[in-house]
C-alpha cells in the first residue's frame, strides 16, 4: 500500500521512511509544506537505499498531495502542528484511510525532559479530534529513537505500542510496523491510553542522556 509520512524531512520522518522502504514492500512518500524540500529529501533517502543495494525508492511532495494517494498517513510533525496538519490535508483523506500519530508533547528544564500533556489529554487525541469522519486514528511509533531508526546498520530489537479505537485500523498499522526488521508491535488498548505511552518518551531521553552507553534507547517488554 501507499504510506505517506507528513513531516518526512525531519528526524523521525527520515527514520520511518528509510526503515519502511528498506524492510517492507509498501510504497513510501514523504510530505512537507514545501514540495521541493520533500522531493530533495526523498532523493537523498533513495540514494541511501540504493547505496545499500536495496531496490526501493522514496518519493516526495507537498503534504496534501502525498496524503491523497495514501492509505496510511503518518503525522511525523511536531506535536503543536498535529491538529493543523490534519486540518490542512483533510480534503485529501478518504473513508477508510488511517492517520498515525507518533508525536509526544515535551518540555525541558534544568532537570531534563518532561511530558507536556496537552489540554485534549494527549497529542494522539488532538489528531483524533481533527480527523474527518470515517478516518481512523492510531497511535504508534512514539517511543522509537529517530537516530536508531535512521541508522540502517543498527539492530532495533524494540517494541512499539499501538493504540486505537478502531480494531481494523490498529491491526493494519501493527502489521506495517512488524514488517520492519527488529520491531515488534504490541496492542496497548484504546486511544484513552495515549498519555501513558506518550509519557514514556521523555523518560527514555532522560535515561539515555544520564547514562553512558545508553544512547538511542527503546523499550522491550518481556
Amino acid at each position: 500500500m501507499e504510506i505517506a509520512i507528513l513531516g518526512g524531512t525531519g528526524d523521525i520522518g527520515e527514520g520511518l521512511a528509510l526503515r519502511l522502504a528498506a524492510d517492507t514492500p509498501h510504497r513510501i512518500a514523504i510530505g512537507s509544506r514545501d514540495a521541493e524540500r520533500a522531493e530533495n529529501k526523498a532523493e537523498e533517502y533513495t540514494t541511501e537505499l540504493d547505496s545499500r543495494g536495496l531496490d526501493a525508492a522514496v518519493t516526495g511532495g507537498e503534504n496534501a498531495a502525498v496524503a491523497a494517494d495514501a492509505r496510511i498517513v503518518v503525522l511525523a510533525v511536531p506535536p503543536y502542528h498535529v491538529g493543523d496538519t490534519v486540518e490542512a490535508v483533510a480534503e485529501s483523506l478518504e473513508d477508510g484511510d488511517v492517520l498515525v500519530s507518533p508525536a509526544t508533547g515535551m518540555k525541558r528544564d534544568d532537570e531534563g525532559f518532561h511530558y507536556h500533556k496537552p489540554g485534549a489529554g494527549s497529542v494522539t487525541k488532538i489528531a483524533a479530534d481533527a480527523a474527518p469522519e470515517g478516518v481512523a486514528v492510531v497511535g504508534a511509533f512514539h517511543n522509537l529513537a529517530a537516530a536508531r531508526l535512521a541508522n540502517l546498520d543498527a539492530d532495533l530489537g524494540v517494541d512499539t505500542l499501538v493504540i486505537g479505537d478502531d480494531d481494523d485500523a490498529k491491526t493494519t498499522v501493527a502489521d506495517v510496523a512488524e514488517g520492519v526488521d527488529g520491531l515488534r508491535a504490541l496492542d496497548a488498548g484504546g486511544l484513552a491510553n495515549a498519555p501513558e505511552i506518550e509519557g514514556l518518551t521523555p523518560l527514555l531521553i532522560n535515561v539515555s542522556s544520564n547514562n553512558d552507553g545508553l544512547h538511542d534507547l527503546g523499550v522491550r517488554f518481556q
